[in-house]
This record gives C-alpha cells, structure tokens and sequence, in this order.
C-alpha cells in the first residue's frame, strides 16, 4: 500500500511538473504563421495557396470515398457470403462487362485528379510578367535578398534570426515565449500588396529552400543553379516561412518574414532602404583606426557570429573557439582573411563573401582585438580587397 502511494505521489508530481511547463510554455497563435496544434493547411492569401487548398480536400475526399466504397463491398460480400452461412465459392474465369468497368472508372477517376492538379501546377510555375523579381540566397543560416527587377532595383540585404530569440533558444526557451519565437529577423522581406511577386532561388553552400505556406509556395534553392516561383499577395500583413530542407545544425534558425504593404508604404520603404544603402556605403580604400574598425566589428560580429563562436567567443560543441585560436592569433592576417571569404572544414564554417570588404575587415580585427586576444593588429578594407581576385 505504501508503495503504491509514492508511485502515486510521483505521478502527480509529474503530472503538476508538465503542467506547469506547458503553461509557461504556451503561446498563441501567429497571424501569418503556424498556428497552436494546428491540423489543417493555413489560411491562403494568394489565389494559388487557396486552390492548393482546396485541390488538398477534393483529393483527400475523394480517396475517402473510395476507400470507403470498396472496402464496405469487399467486407459485405465477406460477411454475407461467408462458408458457415452455407455459401460455396463461385468458379468463374472471366467477365468482359466487369473488366470494362474496372478500367474505365479508375481511367476517369485519376482523369478528373489529373486535370485540376495539372492547372494547377502550371499556374505556379507561370513567372511570367512578374512586376518584382527578388533573388532568395540561401546561406548556412540565413537569407540574402537582391532586388533585381522593378521598384526597389538594387537593394540587397542579409535577413537573420533575431539575436534575442537564438539567446532565448540557448538558455531552453524559459519563461515568457513570444508567439513570433523563432521567427523574428532583423530585416524582412518587404513587397507590396497585390503586385506579382517573382523569387528566384538559389543557394551559397547547402541546398535550401524558400517556402511560406500562406503563400502556398516553396521551391528548393540549390547551389549553382537558379530557380523561380512566385506569388501575388491580396492582403497586407506579415506572413511566416522556413527553409524546408535540412541544411545543417543550424536549420531551425532560418526563418522567413515577408512583409506585405501598400504601395505607398512600400514607395516609403524604398525610399528610406536606398537612403540606408548610401548612408552605409564604404570606400574599400578608407584606412581605419583600430577603435573605429573593433566598433564596427562589434556590430558585425553580433549579427553574423555570435550565434555560433557565442558573444564570449569560446564556441559552442563542434563549434571552434575564437578566443586564443591561433588563426585569429597569427601574424598572417590572410589565413583569416580567406577563412571568411572561402569557409572551411567543407562547409562547417561558411563562407561569409555576401559581407562588404569593410564589414570583414572589421570583424576580423575585432576578434583580434577582443577577449583575451590582445594582438593590436588591424585588418583594413583594401587587405579584404585584395584577397577577394
């Protein structure tokens, strides 16, 4: 008796325990993205996500009918013509009439699947007379987009998981999770409502891919190739995606925002992004003094490194320390020079190219200058230059 009170005593414990992390644990849903033990496709707010949609139920209920149809058949004649009732097997060879019908009826079956499927199909791969074109490069982990055609030609900028959320994911998600957990970037996808939206996507190492469910689009970005889809957004708001292809230890961390906006919004946002781009523009020939470029190189380090060598720099698991590492350490500034523009370890460490030459410069004097490294040495834009041909 006593023994089956502590059991009972500890599952009750357990089950106060679980419940308790669920409640801190709990989140609502996320307008625009996943929602809580959410069964169905998201509600659509492109004409392909709502046909994709409905192309989903038809398919799904029209197979239940079938099944339903031949198994009631077959488990009826089981039953009804069973050996105890006192029924003897039929011995029959052939029937042309039965024959005829279980060919043509499956015939019209998979033709009437057939058709809206292939509609379908082809319409999301119609890229034509697009009003945007945005390149979606896929990095290990993170996204870069380049305006390429249409309003806003020439802006390009790298899209990452929000520090705070990746801190909140080290420490265990405790406490308060915010509903956007995981999903939140420094910089969204910005297009406007109602525009024809073309992506092409491709990838900087791994294969990856641009998929947002209320959109109903997602296409695999591969290295050296080029890829398209696209989408016509008929609401505004911000809307949620993943790379839906396992790229590597950080592939929970890529997330997608789009964010949807009025055209006059939109005009503003380019506006102020191309004010931005100039303001941030660098002369690769400038020559900078070692507290200016380990400021710079702070900033850099926080939105590109951190996540992986960690803000103390002492890495994480496989993840090599930068703190006393003798590359970092050496004389040679361009082993390191070469590590950030061609990666190594196949991969492991990516190659991070898509920075400016000053942004280099200035993180990789900032690692030479910070923690316990103490070298003095400063990396200037034109070494970073020189590296690249």
């Amino acid at each position: 008796m006593k023994k089956i009170s502590t059991k009972l005593a500890s599952l009750l414990l357990f089950a106060g325990a679980w419940l308790g992390t669920t409640a801190a644990h709990a989140v609502n849903d996320l307008p625009g993205g996943p929602s809580v033990r959410q069964l169905n496709l998201p509600t659509g707010v492109t004409k392909i996500a709502e046909e994709l949609a409905w192309l989903h139920w038809f398919m799904l209920i029209l197979c239940a009918v079938i099944f339903v149809a031949v198994f009631s058949v077959m488990f009826y004649s089981i039953w009804k013509h069973r050996k105890s009732v006192g029924h003897k097997a039929a011995n029959f060879h052939e029937s042309v009439t039965v024959e005829i019908i279980w060919t043509i009826v499956p015939f019209l079956i998979v033709i009437g699947m057939a058709l809206p499927a292939t509609k379908l199909l082809v319409a999301m791969k119609d890229t034509t007379n697009s009003d945007l074109t945005i390149k979606a490069t896929g990095y290990q982990w993170k996204w870069g987009y380049d305006y390429l055609v249409g309003e806003g030609e020439g802006i390009g900028f790298i899209s990452t998981l929000d520090a705070s959320h990746r801190e909140m994911s080290n420490n265990g998600a405790k406490g308060d999770i915010p509903d956007d957990y995981l999903f939140k970037v420094d910089n969204p996808l910005v297009v406007p409502v109602g525009k024809k939206i073309r992506i092409i996507t491709t990838a900087n190492d791994v294969i990856h891919a641009f998929a947002v469910p209320q959109f109903g689009i997602k296409q695999d970005a591969i290295p050296g190739f080029v890829r398209d889809t696209w989408f016509r957004a008929e609401k505004t708001g911000n809307y949620y995606g993943q790379c839906q292809e396992l790229c590597g230890k950080e592939h929970a961390y890529m997330p997608i925002h789009v964010k949807v906006v009025t055209a006059e919004e939109y005009s503003q946002w380019v506006d102020a992004k191309k004010k931005e781009a100039a303001a941030k523009a660098d002369d690769p020939s400038k020559v900078w003094t070692l507290d200016d470029i380990v400021k710079r190189g702070e900033k850099v380090y926080a939105a590109n490194c951190a996540a992986c060598h960690q803000a103390n720099g002492k890495g994480a698991g496989p993840i090599k320390p930068l703190d006393g590492a003798a590359v970092v350490l050496d004389a040679d500034k361009t082993k390191q020079i070469n590590v950030l523009l061609n990666g190594q370890n196949n991969g492991t460490m990516p190659s991070w190219k898509q920075l400016s030459d000053t942004e280099i410069a200035a993180v990789i004097s900032y690692t030479k200058n910070n923690w316990s490294n103490k070298t003095g040495q400063v990396v200037q834009p034109a070494d970073v230059k020189a590296a690249r041909k």
